[in-house]
């Protein structure tokens, strides 16, 4: 990576905090989201002593949270910050930037959600650096895919039915990978049958964001 793109992508992750500092209520807003709907878990089972149940569970939260958090991200800007960023960096910087700024939303969620979680319904994870792994890989993959639908769907009056219509048909094979891989992590399972799964999930992030690469500076000069 170019230094001056490094410059640029820096730049812009320090400047998308100073905003979200600016206006938490959003952050605020979801945790609450999670909060609530884990502890509408919480009241509606006790427990779930069923691992898939609960890994599930855990990642359909998680799911919505990412929706919640990641795609309104274009969609809610005005046209004059666009403009503003149009005129600072290269549309390359900007989709990056956002990836990574948003991939830090989402571990700092899935961080609290995975807490407020495992203290209401319960901890069953066997093997506890694998599954934050998982949520390391779930976070950036949710980022990743969100963040390019929300691009695209930013630029149609019907964002939100875009936004479904795009999001989850791709979404839908990572989280399949990504619950089967925390599944394993909960179950304490060898470390060498995690390896296909940790590869797919790569290589579905890395598809996605080469396609945000590509496809993302023809959206901004639209």
């Amino acid at each position: 990576m170019k230094s001056g793109l490094a410059h640029e992508i820096g730049y812009l992750i320090k400047r998308e905090f100073v905003l979200e500092l600016k206006q938490r209520h959003a952050l605020n807003g979801i945790l609450l989201y999670v909060i609530s709907t884990t502890f509408v878990c919480y009241l509606s089972f006790k427990s779930l002593v069923e691992v898939p149940v609960w890994n599930a569970l855990f990642w359909i939260i998680m799911l919505f949270a990412a929706v919640n958090a990641v795609s309104k991200g274009f969609a809610s800007e005005s046209r004059g910050r666009s403009l503003y960023y149009y005129s600072l960096s290269s549309a390359e910087a900007i989709i990056l930037a956002r990836i990574l700024y948003n991939a830090l939303l989402m571990l700092l969620i899935a961080a609290a959600g995975f807490l407020v979680y495992a203290v209401l319904i319960g901890n069953l994870v066997q093997d506890m650096p694998f599954f934050l792994l998982a949520l390391v890989l779930g976070s950036t993959g949710f980022s990743s895919v969100f963040t390019l639908v929300s691009a695209i769907a930013s630029r149609s009056r019907q964002s939100g039915t875009l936004m479904a219509i795009l999001g989850f048909p791709v979404v839908i094979p990572m989280l399949l990978v990504l619950i089967r891989f925390s599944k394993n992590a909960v179950d304490g399972l060898d470390h060498s049958i995690q390896q296909p799964y940790i590869i797919a999930l790569l290589a579905i992030q890395a598809i996605v964001i080469a396609l945000a690469w590509v496809l993302f500076p023809y959206l901004w000069k639209e």
